[in-house]
């Protein structure tokens, strides 16, 4: 941005400064609305973030009590064996868009079943338990997505709280000075100018005068 204090008080620099107030303005304007629409977008977020929080916690705490009690009853080598057919999870996120903000959206897990040649569990509650931490992958993807999304909205949202305080308490301010200090200082010069020219023409009209 040009410096205002360098304005020279002059029409053309009158009109830069009254240029550069409208855009300032308007960009002020803008980035409010953008703020709005981020401030309602990061609420939904962050609820969104909440709910995904308390299903993985709640997920994890029942594979937890399953997977106690199959090893409770077949011990750690029924642990072993059935953990021995567990394959690895894929994960795939999406992305969407919020007033130019990528941020993740959704994710897909890919739970590969066990493989054919592996041992079943060998009790009900190792069942439970493998089904159960399948599901807690999946609670703990989407909390993953949901708190990655809020944080980067989050992010965003504070960066654009701080353009419109800069604009609004300091460039559009100092804008508006810089523009009434060139005005005065131009009408200044301009009736100065008149005064010059009036006693011009009346030193003139004198001097015919005296000549006549």
């Amino acid at each position: 941005m040009t410096s205002t204090a360098r304005t020279p008080p002059s029409r053309a620099g009158r009109l830069r400064l009254r240029r550069s107030l409208d855009v300032a303005l308007r960009g002020a304007d803008l980035l409010e609305q953008k703020l709005r629409i981020l401030r309602m977008r990061h609420q939904l977020l962050l609820e969104a973030e909440q709910t995904c929080a308390e299903r993985w916690h709640d997920q994890v705490r029942q594979a937890e009590r399953w997977l106690l009690r199959g090893v409770l009853l077949g011990g750690e080598p029924a642990l072993a064996a059935a953990a021995a057919g567990v394959a690895i999870a894929g994960i795939t996120v999406e992305e969407t868009s919020t007033m130019g903000v990528r941020h993740p959206s959704t994710a897909s897990c890919t739970l590969p079943d066990r493989s054919p040649t592996s041992a079943a569990p060998s009790n009900t509650a190792l069942v439970q338990a493998e089904a159960a931490y399948r599901a807690a992958v999946r609670a703990a993807a989407e909390y993953a997505v949901a708190q990655a999304a809020a944080r980067i909205v989050g992010e965003e949202l504070l960066s654009t709280r701080q353009r419109v305080r800069a604009l609004r308490r300091h460039w559009i301010p100092r804008l508006e000075k810089a523009l009434v200090r060139v005005g005065l200082a131009l009408e200044q010069s301009e009736h100065e100018d008149a005064v010059r020219r009036r006693w011009a023409a009346q030193g003139a009209g004198e001097r015919r005068t005296i000549r006549e």
